[in-house]
C-alpha cells in the first residue's frame, strides 16, 4: 500500500476547478493510475482513497502513481524540500499493528443512514436511499457503530462546541462539520448533481479485532469512498 500527500498549486485554475467539482476530483486522481479496464470498478481494484484538506491531497492505493500524468503546474514547486509528492509504503506499518493499541486517527467520513426501504410494501427497495446524519450525536453514534463494524472502538469523543461522552469514557476525539461536497457527475450530455455532507473526526481509537482493523485501512469506512471520503488516518500517541 502507498500513501502519498500532495502540495496542491493554489494558483492553478485546474487546480481550483477540480477542488470545487468533488466528480472532477475523482477522475482527475483515477486518471494517474494504469487503465485497468474495470470501469466505474476501477478505483475499488486499485485500492484508492483520498482526502482533500485545503490545498493539500492524501492519496493512498495498491499501486504506484504516475504523477507525471498530472497537468503542468498543478503540484506546487517546492523545489523539492519537502519532497512533492512525499509518497511512502504503508503496507509494513499497517501490518505491524497489534490488538489493544492505541493510536490517533483522523478520518473524512460522509456519516449516513438508510431511509425508505418500504419492506412489504409496493415499491419495495433494498437499499433505501441514504440521509445525511446531522446531528452530532448522531454522528458520533454512527463511528462507534463503523469501529464495532471494522474492530476499533474509540476511547472517547469530544463534540464542538459541546461535549459528549461515550461509554462514559474520558473523550478525546473532536466532530467537525466540514460542509457540503459538491460535483457534477456528467452521463452524455446530462449533468447529474452530486451532494455529500462531509464530517472530519479526529482522535483516539483502540484496536480491537487487528484483521478487521487492517481491512478498515486498506478499503476505507463509510460511504462516497469515491468522493474523497473513507480514508483512515492513524498515527502513534506520543507523550
Amino acid at each position: 500500500m502507498y500513501l502519498a500527500r500532495l502540495l496542491l498549486n493554489p494558483r492553478s485554475q485546474v487546480v481550483q476547478r477540480d477542488l470545487a467539482d468533488c466528480y472532477r476530483l475523482h477522475r482527475r486522481i483515477l486518471s494517474v493510475f494504469p487503465d485497468l479496464g474495470f470501469g466505474s470498478a476501477a478505483r475499488r481494484e486499485l485500492g484508492v482513497l483520498y482526502r482533500p484538506d485545503g490545498y493539500v491531497l492524501l492519496i493512498q492505493s495498491r499501486l504506484p502513481a504516475e504523477w507525471q500524468r498530472l497537468p503542468r503546474e498543478y503540484l506546487l514547486d517546492t523545489g523539492g524540500d519537502p519532497p512533492n509528492p512525499a509518497v511512502k509504503d504503508v503496507a509494513a506499518a499497517y501490518d505491524s499493528i497489534v490488538e489493544d493499541r492505541e493510536l490517533r486517527f483522523k478520518l473524512r467520513a460522509n456519516p449516513t443512514r438508510k431511509i425508505d426501504s418500504w419492506r412489504d410494501r409496493p415499491g419495495f427497495r433494498p437499499n433505501g436511499r441514504r440521509v445525511d446524519l446531522r446531528r452530532e450525536e448522531d454522528q458520533i453514534a454512527w463511528l462507534v457503530r463503523k469501529g464495532q463494524q471494522h474492530g476499533f472502538r474509540l476511547l472517547s469523543v469530544r463534540v464542538r462546541p459541546e461535549s459528549v461522552s461515550v461509554q462514559s469514557e474520558p473523550l478525546q476525539a473532536d466532530v467537525r462539520p466540514a460542509g457540503k461536497v459538491i460535483g457534477w457527475r456528467v452521463t452524455g450530455e446530462t449533468k447529474h448533481p452530486l451532494t455529500f455532507a462531509a464530517v472530519v473526526f479526529e482522535g483516539v481509537l483502540r484496536v480491537e479485532d487487528r484483521s478487521r482493523f487492517r481491512q478498515a485501512l486498506e478499503n476505507g469506512i463509510g460511504s462516497g469512498k469515491a468522493f474523497g471520503f473513507g480514508l483512515l488516518s492513524i498515527a502513534p500517541i506520543r507523550g
